[in-house]
């Protein structure tokens, strides 16, 4: 294994295997055709033809809009033709423009391939022998990735929560991080990823995050996500990242992210500016 072969896990996406999704006249995902002819079942909501889905809606207006939508996802748990919703919304938007569109669950955002925004955390601490980082280990009740390692904290990005809002919900709730320290972060820059799953397309962008702790600081997780914590060198976190499938995909990317931006992984690296260029992939019409 090596970084790279994390960076090309998570982008996978065949544009040619989904059709475009339109609100507004304007691309805001990819639905694949098996899914799309449910859709044809709600001819009120949506206009499926050969080479892409519209939403159409007689109501003008974001909000009117996904309000029928969240009818018709309600529908679809009870048909078993989604599992369940989670109560989160994501905003459906062109990337160019981030004026919202289209409210979407976050349960059901990957069957529309709308772009999704996350926030992701590096917590690391300065010692006599280097820099050590934060680790967590995710519960084995997870519905993703049980048990697998993950950032200190990290979290999607729900409609109407700011960005400053979010992260301190998510740095309290997964490492027990309190408001004084995390509003120190720093914001670092944002990567992404196209990735197809069975669940659909995910072109998912995160926002990064690095906040330096004091030595004596130890996280507690408050909502049962992350069953341990560990404070690694940051050698061995390379290691790991590098040698094993021990973290949850995604994080693998962004502590990717980090030993670039330390100097863990320079120039001389033979696969340094694949990494860098495969943190920012191109997303055609979408942004």
């Amino acid at each position: 294994m090596g970084f790279l072969d994390h960076v090309v896990a998570c982008n996978t996406h065949d544009a040619d295997a989904f059709l475009p999704f339109r609100v507004d006249q304007r691309l805001v995902g990819r639905v694949r055709p098996a899914f799309a002819r449910y859709l044809e079942d709600w001819p009120e909501l949506f206009r499926v033809g050969e080479h892409q889905v519209e939403l159409v809606c007689r109501e003008p207006g974001m909000e009117a809009r996904s309000r029928r939508l969240a009818r018709v996802l309600d529908e679809m748990v009870l048909q078993g033709l989604l599992s369940h919703l989670h109560g989160e919304q994501y905003a459906a938007v062109t990337g160019r423009e981030l004026q919202p569109l289209l409210l979407v669950d976050r349960a059901a955002a990957p069957r529309f391939g709308i772009r999704a925004f996350g926030q992701h955390l590096n917590g690391y601490v300065r010692t006599g022998s280097g820099l050590s980082m934060w680790v967590g280990r995710r519960a084995e009740d997870r519905l993703h990735y049980p048990g697998c390692l993950d950032n200190l904290a990290a979290g999607g990005l729900p409609y109407g929560i700011s960005l400053a809002e979010n992260l301190a919900k998510e740095c309290w709730e997964e490492a027990g991080i309190p408001a004084e320290l995390s509003r120190r972060a720093v914001p670092v820059g944002a990567i992404g990823y196209q990735r197809d799953t069975e669940a659909g397309f995910k072109p998912d962008t995160l926002y990064c995050y690095d906040l330096e702790l004091p030595q004596s600081f130890r996280p507690a997780c408050m909502d049962g996500e992350v069953q341990a914590f560990y404070l690694m060198p940051v050698e061995e976190v390379m290691e790991r990242v590098r040698d094993t499938q021990e973290f949850k995909l995604n994080c693998n990317l962004v502590i990717i992210d980090f030993l670039i931006r330390h100097g863990y992984i320079g120039p001389e690296n033979e696969e340094y500016l694949s990494l860098v260029a495969g943190l920012h992939p191109g997303m055609p019409e979408l942004i």
